[in-house]
């Protein structure tokens, strides 16, 4: 099945912030009460939320976006790319979509803005996911080792040469489950990804934000300062950050809850297993349990 189906009753537009041009967002469930924002991967796009956008958005105003650089966003070859780039590039969208607050759920990377932003934007944010986040410290030499494969893999998709269908698929596998390979890295998943990594520009800045895995631990994120309500949605099998490390963070902040899911999935749980996702973030983002 196309996953253009499952964004079906959603709209696709842009939004034009002041200082990073043009942000292309996919959008359900205008004029609910409350909203979400789900944030992608280092080199991803909002099509890693396909399948929860609409979803959601019979109780929630949802929103995912392509970062600037990514997607179909627009590419900016004179930034100096750190987290804190993207942070503020949240900030500025919500303020041109007039978003005062949010619930924040953040994959990845976007679990890394995410966190980075509840600390300097507690005003802005409702409840927190960490949805196995990165700018937690990773504690294990396999997950220091995962770390440089996806540099590895990483680079050899975007800027050791130009992408390829078989490079991008060696890629994504990094973020499935085995068991998932088969069946969810589709042609047209890849297809996408490829679409999105040969734009005009990408070239000039694939390097720069690639650059940013390695400053992972300069840019750690201060659990101990979050006040909002957080949930850990982790999986068993989740690359470089695993579930010592999700525990050993969840305690630096008070009456934060983990949740590990049951069925199989690796670093897009999201993706892997919508309905449980979309059930335990729906049930947190409603009233702060789980």
């Amino acid at each position: 099945m196309s996953l253009w189906l499952d964004f079906m009753g959603s709209e696709i537009r842009y939004i034009e912030t002041p200082s990073y041009g043009k942000t292309r967002i996919a959008e359900a469930g205008r004029g609910n009460k409350e909203t979400i924002i789900f944030l992608h991967g280092v080199g991803g796009h909002l099509e890693a939320y396909a399948k929860n956008i609409v979803a959601l958005s019979d109780q929630f105003h949802v929103i995912a976006y392509d970062y600037i650089s990514h997607g179909l966003s627009d590419r900016l070859p004179n930034i100096d790319y750190t987290p804190l780039v993207f942070v503020d590039h949240l900030r500025e969208l919500m303020d041109a979509m007039g978003i005062d607050k949010a619930n924040l759920s953040g994959e990845s990377m976007g679990g890394w803005v995410s966190g980075l932003f509840a600390v300097k934007y507690p005003e802005r944010l409702q409840r927190l996911n960490f949805n196995t986040a990165a700018g937690l410290p990773i504690i294990t030499e396999k997950g220091r080792q995962e770390l440089q494969d996806l540099v590895d893999l990483t680079a050899k998709a975007t800027t050791q040469g130009p992408p390829t269908f078989e490079s991008i698929k060696n890629r994504m596998k990094w973020l499935f489950h085995p068991a998932n390979h088969d069946s969810m890295i589709t042609e047209e998943l890849v297809n996408t990804r490829l679409t999105c990594y040969t734009q005009a520009g990408s070239k000039e800045t694939a390097p720069k934000v690639l650059a940013m895995i390695g400053m992972h631990d300069d840019f750690l994120i201060p659990m101990e300062e979050i006040k909002a309500q957080t949930l850990f949605l982790w999986t068993e099998d989740n690359p470089c950050h695993d579930i010592a490390c999700a525990k050993s963070s969840a305690a630096k902040i008070p009456g934060s809850q983990l949740y590990i899911m049951k069925k199989d999935a690796a670093h897009w749980p999201q993706y892997e297993s919508p309905e449980e996702f979309n059930d335990v973030v729906r049930q947190f983002f409603t009233n702060g349990t789980i």
